[in-house]
């Protein structure tokens, strides 16, 4: 960034180019609480969007009841961090919660919890790079509460990542004031930050004072259950002046011991030019700011530039945190040069990720969550050691834990941004020591991977959890979900189909998939009265069911989705050896000890696991489910309205989930939602079961009338498996899942951090199953089902080299191949197989199709 000189405020001309309002209500199911609003843009194909525009969310008027699902939902990041979207003078008050979060930094805190010691580790709370607020001549110090709110908007430029705020209001002198504020976290600059603010004084003369600081005595607090835990994180080093206009900040955390410096240049326009403005400089433990003072007359306007940069001793290529900052920003240009940058990232970002559905409701929240995914992990995630967070960037729940959220992430970076799937899979081979060692402290082979990974690869899930409905701590067994390493093993086997990336998959994902087979078959047990081999004491996808009635913690045994995945991964696994070029395959065997013993038992326990089905042929979600008490729904939900968390209602009642069919989210049905009905058919044959895959939709039915869908991930797999079957059904809870953030509807949760497994799952139902796109082998399939009520579906994909646009209807498919290498790529569309060269297209009708 070369230096440039201080500028003024941005035209109202370049403002309405980047962004501007339309007042049209948000009509995608009921209307959300809080005034849902659309905002226009540019569509990345330099046309601008009429009134149908999807390309930004908007909140109109100031609701204190929802300032935190609106904070989460207007979050600002890059994939280095994100900052929350708390108006800038707030501070942790009940109401607001400002939070800024780096990825992969993360503290560990130890507390007392019903008499155990227990220690917890958590994506650390930065310092508040944001805070800014105002008096007129002396007085009270503005927030939202301490004045009459005139008027109030928050809009969220989806495009050009740009989050601006619009408040008029009146003081307690009669003094109306218009405040309107830009902020960004800068896409090409991952340690910049900018927020501007723009003053008017519409009725009054006087004199105008501003206060700027980065405030370090933030705790993590963001989540109530948490709140009896500790939660602060960070010790202060330093705090000065480093140049007229400038402040630094610098702390490190308690345990972890990572140092970072953030540095805040505050300017001053009047007039498209700078301003003469008095300073002083303010602080206190833990704070660090600037006063600036300018008279105002009626009517006149002054705008306030506050640049941020911010680095850890995380970063590569610097020398320590504090200097790289302040050097940062004495060579950052001004904010509208920054902005201009940032706003073209953003451009040349969703040319990449284009996604349109011409004359639907559904884009705007589609673009949302793809929006949020791409805050999480950006091009700048290639170079840090991070996961994703099941909870983006945007909040503390899970405590910023990656889990296996990422399973729905995955099929929409690895077609897009292959190079930052590449770097997420390289996070778990990282751990990959530590899994061998939790495996061997179990008494197991290979590597056993945490449900819950943070910094190191231990597993983070907490011991105790606290039930909000009976204020009781619970034990916590959800470590034994162990299928979260078939996730990991699942996504690199998907990159590699995706990507034909042979350098990874030889030097890191083999190993990691071989490695993953062998723990589950020294974890496989053989049971000589049915002759087939049996998995126990596991957790499946449905967190309800710990164990049985009368071993509530013990898990269960054979889990269906656990035992038919181990089945997949047994398979994969032998065929990666067989992939392997003969060198890396003695390599790699010679390294791992694995025997050709070890290989034939993969395959014996490929053909002979346990998969459990109930008397009428449908698949039990685990040995003994069938047994299990009918819970009487109708009864349950007359009583409890509201029964997505079964498990705490039922705890709170002195009952257990334990004892009905009664699933948090889907289980079975995960499988139709990773498998075709070919690929399960032929893995339970494999097993030496004999399945129809007529009994699919009585399966489905059986299971949806037994959720309660206390996970929003749940109504991405519904909308999946009734997306062939009950079309109407499926687009009714592709609905849920497009609204479960926007809308809240777990009730209160997403104050604490957007799900973004099931942001992510919204855009994969869209790509994989109502397009189709499926890839296997050497081949790029394509079976649409794509509802003609939703119009026409554009996206773009990236595939083995191939830079793809994809057309779909009703009744047609059109693919474009843009460009790529020059190796045709195989595109099979039902049945019909195609090769498809660099400046090629080929258009596939489906007249049977409704």
């Amino acid at each position: 960034m070369g230096t440039a000189p201080a500028s003024g405020g941005i035209s109202h001309q370049r403002l309405a180019q980047i962004s501007r309002v339309l007042l049209r209500p948000h009509r995608l199911g009921r209307p959300p609480a809080g005034n849902v609003f659309s905002v226009s843009g540019a569509d990345g194909r330099g046309a601008a969007h009429d009134l149908q525009s999807a390309w930004a969310f908007a909140y109109a008027g100031y609701l204190p009841a929802e300032e935190g699902r609106r904070e989460a939902l207007c979050t600002v990041g890059n994939g280095y961090f994100a900052t929350r979207g708390a108006v800038p003078e707030s501070a942790r008050d009940g109401v607001h919660y400002p939070g800024t979060y780096a990825a992969g930094l993360y503290n560990r805190l130890i507390d007392t919890v019903a008499g155990e010691t227990v220690e917890n580790e958590s994506l650390v709370n930065l310092p508040n790079w944001l805070f800014l607020t105002l008096r007129i001549d002396g007085g009270r110090w503005f927030t939202m509460e301490s004045v009459t709110v005139l008027d109030h908007g928050l809009e969220l430029d989806l495009h050009a990542g740009i989050l601006r705020r619009v408040t008029r209001f009146r003081d307690g002198q009669g003094r109306t004031t218009r405040l309107e504020q830009w902020r960004f976290a800068h896409m090409a600059e991952p340690h910049v930050c900018g927020l501007r603010t723009t003053i008017t004084a519409e009725d009054w003369t006087g004199r105008l004072e501003v206060r700027s600081a980065i405030d370090a005595t933030v705790r993590n607090a963001g989540v109530l259950r948490y709140d009896s835990l500790s939660g602060r994180h960070l010790r202060q080093l330093a705090a000065a002046e480093c140049a007229p206009d400038t402040v630094l900040m610098v702390v490190e955390t308690v345990q972890s011991k990572v140092r970072i410096a953030e540095c805040a240049r505050t300017q001053v326009h009047r007039d498209n030019g700078p301003c003469a403005a008095e300073r002083r400089a303010v602080a206190d433990p833990g704070w660090i700011g600037q006063d600036v003072s300018v008279s105002l007359g009626a009517g006149e306007t002054v705008t306030v530039d506050k640049v941020v940069a911010i680095h850890t001793s995380r970063d590569r290529a610097i020398t320590e945190p504090a200097t790289a900052a302040a050097e940062c920003i004495a060579r950052a240009p001004s904010f509208d040069d920054l902005l201009d940058a940032h706003v073209r990232a953003w451009s040349r970002l969703w040319r990449r990720c284009w996604i349109d559905v011409n004359g639907s409701e559904m884009l705007r929240p589609i673009r949302l969550h793809l929006f949020h995914l791409l805050q999480t992990t950006s091009e700048h995630t290639v170079d840090l050691d991070t996961g994703i967070p099941a909870r983006g960037l945007h909040g503390e729940a899970y405590r910023g834990h990656v889990l296996w959220d990422e399973l729905f992430a995955f099929p929409i970076l690895n077609l897009r941004m292959p190079l930052v799937a590449r770097a997420l899979l390289r996070y778990r081979y990282r751990r990959l020591p530590a899994a061998r060692r939790a495996a061997a402290e179990a008494g197991h082979a290979g590597a056993m991977y945490p449900w819950q990974s943070g910094s190191d690869g231990r597993e983070e899930s907490q011991r105790r959890h606290l039930n909000p409905v009976s204020g009781r701590w619970l034990p916590d067994v959800s470590h034994r979900q162990r299928h979260i390493g078939l996730a990991v093993a699942y996504n690199i086997w998907q990159y590699y189909q995706a990507t034909g990336d042979e350098v990874f998959f030889s030097h890191y994902g083999a190993e990691m998939i071989l490695d993953i087979a062998r723990f589950w078959s020294s974890i496989a047990t053989y049971d000589p009265d049915r002759g087939r081999y049996s998995i126990r004491g596991v957790m499946g996808p449905d967190e309800f069911h710990t164990g049985y009635p009368d071993r509530p913690l013990d898990g269960i045994d054979n889990n269906a989705y656990t035992n038919v995945m181990v089945c997949w991964l047994l398979e994969r696994a032998l065929a990666t050896l067989d992939a392997l070029p003969d060198p890396r395959r003695l390599e790699l065997t010679d390294a791992l000890g694995l025997a050709p013993s070890e290989v034939q038992r993969w395959d014996e326990l490929s053909r002979k696991l346990y998969v459990p089905f109930h008397s009428d042929g449908i698949i039990s979600q685990f040995e003994g489910y069938e047994d299990l008490a009918e819970l009487d729904w109708e009864r349950y939900r007359g009583s409890h309205p509201d029964a997505r968390r079964l498990d705490r209602l039922l705890e709170a009642e002195g009952d257990s989930p334990n004892r009905y069919r009664a699933s948090k989210q889907a289980d079975v049905l995960m499988l139709f939602y990773l498998m075709s009905a070919d690929e399960l058919m032929y893995v339970l044959t494999r097993l030496g079961y004999s399945w129809d895959p007529a009994l699919i939709p009585p399966t489905i039915d059986y299971y949806l009338a037994r959720t309660s869908d206390g996970s929003t991930l749940s109504a991405v797999v519904h909308a999946w498996v009734l997306a062939r079957a009950h079309r109407h059904r499926a687009l009714e809870y592709f609905g849920e899942a497009l609204r479960s953030d926007i809308a809240d509807i777990q009730g209160g949760t997403t104050a604490e951090g957007i799900h973004l497994g099931a942001m992510a799952g919204t855009v994969d139902v869209i790509q994989r199953c109502f397009a189709g796109v499926e890839i296997r082998g050497e081949t790029l399939y394509l079976n649409p089902y794509w509802p003609a009520e939703l119009g026409t579906l554009e996206f773009t994909m990236r595939y083995r080299g191939h830079v793809l646009s994809l057309s779909v209807t009703g009744k047609q498919v059109r693919v474009w191949a843009r460009g790529g290498t020059p190796t045709p790529i195989r595109l099979c569309c039902r049945d019909s197989l195609t090769e498809l060269a660099p400046g090629q297209s080929v258009e596939l009708s489906f007249p049977g199709q409704a």
